[in-house]
């Protein structure tokens, strides 16, 4: 079987696997068990329709990195449920989710998938940096738009992207992102940077949407380029963008930082992590199979162990 990674935005699904199912599906002492049971079987699922034969589970070791929050003071403010010192800010969770992240962890771990995040860094960085050094065509599974800047047709590197539900996923490539937003990858965190991101908690230039941002973009390249120009009188930048340009001049200064991805995190190799999918044997098989029953799982623990048990079958 040809090799190919599959790096999960893993918050992204739990999430999507915790509104997608009821919380009255519960185990025994009353904790709900529907973001496991959701996100065991997509990974079934997407392990085998997209033939991966690595995968990461992505983690945000730092959902609201302090470094970012100190450029741009409004990222993602909006889902703090409680500010800490030291930039530790709790984010918004239902109960209902959080009792079953500890469960999701283990359900992984006894599973084998390889968990992976990074101190003060957002599960998208780490997704960031595997993409960017993989030597294997990559599928990267998220909702969130930001990972676009990954897509490379050169190097195989594409999104499944799960915004529309996981019966209606979008394969996402370069095409995809010139066809939907007139930009290439590379350029859509400048993009994102000018219009702005309201789920993030970014403000963008007030008066660029996304239009604008995409005609700016495909004039002078970058947001570099684009700043430089308006900055010459004969820069070719009308007088009303010039204007917006100079009074966002702070945010496009400290943003960029903030909506790129990070490329280059020291991150155990694939070997390393574990990210080598193979069938689940011996006492960690006995202990999900029991799982399964204790934790009221049903058949999510069945397939995923069906979809592992495929990657040590010849091609």
């Amino acid at each position: 079987m040809p090799q190919r990674l599959m790096l999960l935005d893993t918050a992204s699904l739990y999430f999507r696997a915790f509104y997608g199912l009821p919380d009255t599906i519960r185990r025994a002492d009353g904790t709900p068990v529907n973001a496991v049971r959701g996100l065991l079987d997509m990974i079934a699922r997407l392990t085998t329709d997209y033939h991966a034969t690595h995968l990461v589970a992505c983690w945000d070791d730092d959902w609201r990195p302090q470094w970012r929050v100190d450029l741009v003071p409004t990222y993602k403010a909006h889902r703090v449920a409680e500010a800490r010192p030291g930039g530790t800010d709790v984010e918004v969770v239902p109960d209902a989710l959080e009792a079953q992240l500890p469960m999701i962890r283990n359900a992984l771990e006894l599973a084998g998938i390889a968990i992976v995040g990074a101190a003060q860094h957002e599960a998208d960085d780490v997704i960031g940096t595997y993409a960017a050094h993989a030597a294997m065509p990559v599928d990267v599974v998220t909702g969130d738009r930001d990972l676009f800047q990954v897509c490379d047709d050169e190097r195989q590197v594409r999104v499944i992207y799960t915004a529309r539900g996981m019966r209606n996923l979008e394969v996402c490539t370069e095409e995809t992102i010139v066809a939907k937003y007139k930009v290439l990858p590379q350029q859509y965190a400048d993009y994102a940077t000018l219009r702005g991101d309201a789920s993030d908690g970014l403000p963008g230039v007030a008066g660029i949407g996304e239009k604008t941002a995409a005609s700016l973009l495909l004039k002078y390249g970058t947001l570099d380029a684009l700043l430089a120009a308006a900055d010459t009188p004969d820069g070719g930048v009308s007088g009303p963008v010039r204007a917006r340009l100079s009074a966002a001049a702070a945010y496009l200064e400290a943003a960029p930082a903030v909506v790129r991805l990070v490329r280059d995190l020291q991150l155990p190799a694939l070997e390393e992590a574990g990210a080598l999918l193979e069938p689940v044997a011996g006492d960690r098989r006995a202990e999900l199979e029991s799982i399964a029953t204790d934790w009221n799982l049903g058949g999510s623990v069945r397939r995923l162990l069906d979809a592992l048990d495929l990657r040590g079958q010849p091609g």
